[in-house]
C-alpha cells in the first residue's frame, strides 16, 4: 500500500447483465483525509461504495485495508464493518423511537446484562469529545436531522472505523446544520480517519475535501488534489465536456415565433420544502427554455415545485397574468400544465395499465373519475396519439409496462398532449431512450413550440439542451445562479456557470 493510505482499491470491476458499472476502477483513500467521490448519474459512484461495503460482490480487482493481512475479503456489510469500515447513508437507518446512546450502543450490548450506566456515561464522553450537542438520555426523534446524522457518525467512529463513508449526509441539512457536520468532519480528519464524501454539491466539495475523484461512465477520469482541479475543470470532467469545445449548434427560426408578451407562466420567488432557496421564472408562448445544473442541482425540484408535486414555501405563480394557487398537480392541470416527470417507471406510467388507459389517464383526471370516457371515445384518443407519435405497441390494449422505455416516454408525452396543454414541463425525456427516439422528441419539442405551445425542457445532456432550448436557467446547489441566452449559449459558458465562473 502507498505511505499514509487507509485504503486502497485497484482494478475493481462490476458487471451487471448487459452493463459494465465498474471497469478496471481505482481508488486511494489516506489517513486524515477528506476525499470527495464524484460523477454524475450513472457514473459509478454509488456501485463502487457498495462494492467496498459488501453489498455487492466485485468481479474483479482488490481491496487493501490498512493492518489487514492481504486482499481483504469483504462480503457482506458486516464483514465491511468487521475491517473498519463503516457507513452513514443520507437516509438515517437510527431508531428514532430509543435514546441517543442506545442508538450508539445497539446491537453491541447484552441484552438483559446491559450496564445502563456505563454505556450513558460512554455516550456523553463521545459525544462530548465530538462536540456533538446532544444527550445521551434524550430520545433521538426529538434531535435534529443534523444531530441525528451525527450520532450515526459517532456510533461508527466508536466502532474504531478506519474508514467513513458519508453518502450524501447534507441533502437534508440547512446551512448553519452543514457547518455543525463540517466541524465534525474536521475534527475527525485531524484524529486520522479517512472519510469519503459522496455529494453533489460543489462549494461544499471545495469547502471541506482535500482530494476528489471523478468517475464517469463507469470509468476512472483521475484523482485531483483540491487546489489543482479549478470548479470549471471538475465540472469538464464530471461532464465528459472539453472547455474548447465550442462546436457551433445549429438553432432554427424558434426564438423568432417566440411571443415577447404576457408570459404564459410567471413565478416570483417561489421556493418548496424540497429545500428549492426562491427563484424568478418565466416563459412565454412560443418558448422552449430549459434548467441545467449538475445532478442534485435543484433543476427537477424546480420544475415540482412550479406543477404542484412539491409543496410551496412561499412565492406566487401566474398564469398568463392573473395570479393563481397551485397547491397540487391537479391545479396545475386546470391552468393548463403538463409535466412529463423525470422518474417515469415510478412517477409516470402505471405499468399495469394498458397504452390506452395510459393515454387518456391525466385527460381522465381533470374530467373526473365519475364521467368516464366512452370506450369509443378512450380507442380514438389513443389510436390518433399512437400515428402521431408512431408509439410502437402490438395494440392500444397492451399493458404499457412491456413497452420499451422510448415507447412509455411516448405515452406519457401523448397523455400530456392529449389535455391539450398551454404550458409543457419535460424532465429528462430523452433519458435511457435510443438515439433515433432521442431526435424524434427533440423535433416534436420544437414542433410543439411552433405551433404556439410553451415548453420546459430538462435534460443532462448539454448539448441536448443547446439544440432544443432559446434560454437556460443554470441551477448549483438548489439556487438559480445565471441564465443565459443568445450568443452565451454555449457549452463553454454553461459549464462555467454551473462552476461559478473560474474560481476554484
Amino acid at each position: 500500500m502507498q505511505q499514509g493510505a487507509v485504503l486502497e482499491m485497484r482494478g475493481i470491476c462490476k458487471y451487471f447483465p448487459g452493463v459494465r458499472a465498474l471497469q478496471n476502477v481505482d481508488f486511494t483513500l489516506r489517513e486524515g483525509e477528506i476525499h470527495a467521490l464524484m460523477g454524475e448519474n450513472g457514473a459509478g459512484k454509488s456501485t463502487l461504495i457498495k462494492v467496498l461495503t459488501g453489498v455487492y460482490p466485485k468481479d474483479g480487482g482488490e481491496v487493501h485495508i490498512k493492518g489487514v493481512e492481504g486482499p481483504a475479503l469483504i462480503r457482506s456489510p458486516q464483514d465491511a464493518q468487521n475491517v473498519g469500515i463503516s457507513t452513514v447513508y443520507q437516509e438515517i437507518t437510527l431508531c428514532p423511537n430509543l435514546t441517543v446512546a442506545e442508538n450508539m450502543y445497539i446491537g453491541r450490548t447484552k441484552g438483559m446484562m446491559t450496564n445502563w450506566k456505563a454505556m450513558n456515561h460512554g455516550a456523553e464522553k463521545l459525544l462530548s469529545d465530538l462536540g456533538i450537542p446532544a444527550s445521551p438520555t434524550q430520545q433521538l426523534g426529538a434531535c435534529s436531522i443534523a444531530v441525528q446524522q451525527m450520532v450515526a457518525i459517532a456510533r461508527a467512529v466508536d466502532m474504531e472505523c478506519k474508514v467513513l463513508i458519508l453518502d450524501e449526509p447534507t441533502s437534508s441539512l440547512d446551512e448553519q446544520e452543514v457547518q455543525k457536520l463540517f466541524g465534525l468532519m474536521r475534527d475527525l480528519r485531524a484524529k486520522g480517519v479517512g472519510i469519503i464524501f459522496v455529494t453533489h454539491f460543489l462549494e461544499q466539495v471545495y469547502e471541506v475535501c482535500d482530494r476528489i475523484t471523478v468517475l464517469r461512465g463507469g470509468q476512472l477520469v483521475g484523482e485531483y488534489v483540491i487546489e489543482d482541479l479549478p470548479r470549471v475543470q471538475l465540472v469538464s470532467k464530471m461532464l465528459g465536456k472539453e472547455l474548447d469545445d465550442m462546436a457551433a449548434i445549429q438553432k432554427g427560426d424558434e426564438s423568432q415565433r417566440v411571443d415577447t408578451g404576457t408570459p404564459v407562466l410567471e413565478v416570483h420567488q417561489l421556493a418548496s420544502t424540497a429545500g428549492i432557496k426562491p427563484f424568478d421564472f418565466a416563459i412565454h408562448k412560443g418558448e422552449v427554455n430549459g434548467f441545467t445544473g449538475l445532478l442534485g442541482s435543484g433543476r427537477s425540484e424546480c420544475v415540482r415545485a412550479i406543477f404542484g408535486a412539491d409543496h410551496t414555501a412561499g412565492g406566487t405563480v401566474r398564469v398568463e397574468g392573473k395570479e393563481v394557487r397551485i397547491k397540487k398537480p391537479l391545479d396545475a392541470m386546470k391552468q393548463g400544465i403538463g409535466y412529463l416527470p423525470e422518474d417515469r417507471k415510478q412517477d409516470g406510467i402505471v405499468g399495469d395499465l394498458s397504452v390506452r388507459e395510459n393515454i387518456i389517464l391525466a385527460l381522465q383526471v381533470m374530467k373526473g373519475f365519475f364521467k368516464p370516457f366512452s370506450r369509443a371515445q378512450a380507442e380514438k384518443f389513443a389510436d390518433e396519439y399512437i400515428k402521431l407519435l408512431e408509439i410502437k405497441t402490438a395494440s392500444a390494449d397492451t399493458p404499457v409496462k412491456s413497452l420499451s422505455g422510448g415507447n412509455q416516454q411516448k405515452v406519457i408525452l401523448a397523455r400530456w398532449l392529449l389535455t391539450n396543454p398551454k404550458y409543457l414541463i419535460l424532465d429528462e425525456p430523452t433519458r435511457g431512450i435510443d438515439i433515433g427516439t432521442k431526435i424524434e422528441i427533440q423535433k416534436l419539442i420544437l414542433k410543439l413550440a411552433g405551433e404556439g405551445k410553451s415548453v420546459t425542457f430538462i435534460s443532462s445532456e448539454i448539448d441536448e439542451m443547446l439544440r432544443t432550448c432559446t434560454r437556460l436557467i443554470v441551477m448549483r446547489d438548489r439556487k438559480a445562479v445565471g441564465e443565459l441566452d443568445g450568443e452565451d449559449l454555449n457549452q463553454t459558458k454553461v459549464m462555467a456557470t454551473i462552476a461559478g465562473g473560474d474560481e476554484k
